[in-house]
């Protein structure tokens, strides 16, 4: 037998043997499909994510799905609505949709736990009153994750409210997944990269690399030192993959500096740009990146635990660069011209900081993080940034699931515009060199 017609064989052999393992892995989906848990499944943002999870983009068109939608007995009636329109949509990959609203069943063998804001109806008094209520529920989740989910269980938590600080207590509570718990950041990333096309008079899908640092539902920087926009329509003008620097194509220094802040600061104040579409919509995003990677070369915003990159403060949850690949992403240390001022990483880091700690008890009372400007136009009145008055209609009841928020006890009750200006300074200006 000649080395040629060995070769020949060996090669046969392989392809053979590759697709008996397809088959094995198709098998083996057949019989246990991806257990996915989406928490207050009865908000909107779930009833725009259920059917891409179902379409097969986010997962892949071979593997099966349990959808499985977890809220308070009182959402129950809406969950059965939900349930039904989806068997309707007969997804091929949706073996199975269930309903729970029992605390010790949540997160039974769950492999994706989707934590989304959560429907609210009781009466907010102080910021500190809000920001404590969060811990009770994430201690809740962070137990039943243990308990309950699968070893390599992978929690995303999206939304518009505290969502760094959600994250955080996540992985406090739950330390043996905390590797696995992110905070989803595409959709401020979004609103950032939509203002950019309608000033360059092209589709947001071609601006790329756009950087969402700190707090992704509050005060945060967007950089756009790295941004690119591709298959831009003018005098210059290249193949597909050709790209020029979006800072080059703006030649309106003041709008970078003052109209585009302005912009995103009242995108985040009205809410109304943020909601259920764009929420889903980035979280099936940043999921796929997670199983199938994100795309080469690209930059993607995402909220992870610091470990001191960037001269970020360990222990919390920052939107820094990263990329996926091979099923967990990595931080992009090594971005060039990417450092920020000490100021702006005050800004950022201030608030998060005291989130934690009037979270567990260590801090009484929250001060907004205010720079010489801010306290010079403190007298003025102007439209503060939010992204908590999005929540108009929302009070605070998460947990009637096991009735773990106590009620506030202050006599008077804090003003909505208080929580708002607290909760977002939004965006730093942008330099040009």
């Amino acid at each position: 037998m000649t080395t040629e017609l060995m070769k020949i064989i060996a090669q046969e052999n392989l392809e053979t043997h590759i697709e008996k393992e397809l088959e094995e892995e198709t098998k083996k989906d057949l019989i246990h499909p991806l257990q996915v848990w989406i928490t207050s499944a009865s908000v909107p943002a779930c009833y725009n994510l259920i059917p891409i999870l179902t379409s097969g983009e986010v997962f892949g068109m071979h593997t099966e799905i349990s959808l499985n939608l977890f809220d308070n007995k009182q959402a129950e009636e809406n969950l059965h609505v939900i349930v039904a329109e989806t068997r309707d949509l007969v997804a091929p990959l949706l073996r199975s949709i269930s309903i729970c609203t029992r605390v010790e069943d949540a997160f039974l063998q769950a492999h994706v736990i989707i934590i989304l804001d959560e429907n609210t109806d009781q009466e907010v008094y102080t910021l500190e009153d809000y920001i404590r209520s969060r811990l009770p529920l994430c201690r809740l989740y962070g137990y039943l994750i243990e308990k309950n989910a699968h070893d390599s269980v992978r929690v995303i938590v999206g939304g518009k409210t505290f969502v760094n600080l959600k994250t955080v207590l996540l992985m406090r509570y739950a330390p043996n997944v905390a590797h696995n718990i992110i905070a989803v950041a595409l959709g401020v990333e979004g609103q950032a990269r939509a203002a950019l096309a309608r000033k360059l008079r092209t589709t947001s899908s071609c601006i790329k690399n756009v950087i969402v640092w700190g707090n992704i539902s509050g005060n945060n920087y967007i950089d756009l030192r790295k941004a690119k926009v591709y298959r831009y329509e003018s005098a210059i003008w290249g193949p597909p993959n050709y790209s020029r620097p979006v800072l080059s194509l703006i030649f309106d220094s003041d709008w970078v500096n003052r109209q585009y802040v302005e912009t995103l600061k009242k995108l985040t104040a009205t809410g109304k740009q943020f909601g259920a579409i764009l929420s889903a919509h980035s979280i099936a995003t940043t999921l796929k990146y997670w199983y199938h990677g994100s795309p080469p070369g690209e930059i993607v915003s995402l909220g992870v635990l610091s470990e001191g990159q960037f001269g970020i403060p360990e222990g919390i949850v920052f939107s820094m660069p990263v990329k996926f690949e091979n099923g967990t992403w990595v931080v992009l240390t090594d971005l060039k011209d990417t450092e920020i001022s000490e100021q702006i990483m005050t800004r950022m880091t201030s608030d998060l900081i005291q989130e934690k700690l009037v979270a567990l008890g260590d801090l009484i009372s929250f001060q907004p993080y205010q720079s010489e400007t801010d306290i010079a136009k403190s007298d003025e009145k102007t439209s503060l940034p939010t992204t908590y008055n999005n929540q108009e209609n929302q009070r605070v009841s998460d947990v009637d699931l096991l009735d773990l928020i106590p009620q506030p006890i202050s006599e008077k009750p804090y003003s909505q515009e208080a929580i708002n200006d607290s909760e977002d300074k939004s965006v730093e200006e942008q330099q040009i060199n």
